[in-house]
């Protein structure tokens, strides 16, 4: 190939980038502009992928900020409601409290102990604890795709608008919820063989009268060691709620027992 030729396609590679980028700037220009003074140049570089990869058609406003990542709401090409979900990667405290869920997961046997290659390997393990969840008929958001830092899944809520979290809205019958509550922590632990590890009021959603566990990117496999505490945490914290509530909560020993296959008359 010529030395012309190859300059010519370079040219070509160089324009296309640039009118992809344009494109994504015009059809989203302020949530760009947004993610543009908060993200990094590899955080736009996968947004951008998603973007050309059909992915992701439009792009709307932020439905959840904290300390750890930013939720936005977003449409497919046929108008599915979407949440992506973008892992700040300068985050260091954050960084500090992963290594301890992902280590002893035979799923991610070479971690770099990098905070970017880490929220990488966060984010991956999110995705694939949804698609166990999924998989297992827990009533969880569906994965759809991740790359890199960032967490494409089904938007919970309707035009935008999210589904209110349980720490938000009182169910109106607490000890048919709490019951449905025990169901979807006994799914996950013996269906998709994964702990939740940090359930409570404020990563369950009310969404048409039910429970909709998200938040699973530290849950931990059934097989590792902190699993049993971690359910014992997640009993804990759930029954604590609902006590409140004024529902008649399972003893915390009889619930593990039930909710990790030990008996099955529970209710």
């Amino acid at each position: 190939m010529s030395r012309e030729r190859e300059y010519d396609k370079a040219d070509d590679r160089i324009t296309r980038r640039y009118e992809e980028q344009a494109l994504f700037k015009d059809k989203n220009k302020e949530e760009f502009r947004v993610i543009e003074e908060v993200f990094d140049r590899l955080t736009l570089k996968g947004m951008l992928k998603l973007f050309t990869g059909g992915t992701i058609n439009e792009l709307h406003g932020v439905v959840n900020a904290g300390k750890e990542a930013r939720v936005y709401f977003a449409l497919d090409k046929e108008g599915r409601e979407l949440a992506i979900k973008i892992y700040y990667t300068h985050t260091a405290e954050f960084r500090k409290g992963m290594m301890q869920y992902i280590q002893g997961d035979p799923r991610f046997k070479r971690i770099r102990k990098n905070t970017r290659s880490m929220i990488y390997t966060w984010n991956q393990k999110e995705f694939n604890n949804l698609q166990l969840c999924e998989e297992a008929g827990v009533n969880s958001p569906r994965p759809y795709k991740f790359i890199r830092n960032i967490l494409v899944m089904e938007f919970i809520g309707e035009d935008g608008i999210p589904a209110p979290l349980l720490r938000e809205m009182d169910p109106e019958d607490p000890q048919a919820f709490y019951d449905q509550v025990t169901v979807e922590m006994q799914l996950m632990w013996q269906k998709a063989g994964i702990a939740h590890g940090d359930l409570s009021e404020y990563n369950i959603m009310v969404h048409e009268g039910k429970p909709v566990i998200f938040d699973v990117s530290q849950a931990m496999l059934t097989i590792h060691p902190m699993a049993e505490p971690l359910i014992e945490r997640d009993i804990q914290n759930v029954n604590y709620f609902f006590r409140r509530k004024g529902a008649q909560v399972r003893d915390p020993e009889e619930l593990k027992e039930w909710i990790t296959g030990g008996t099955e008359d529970l209710y």
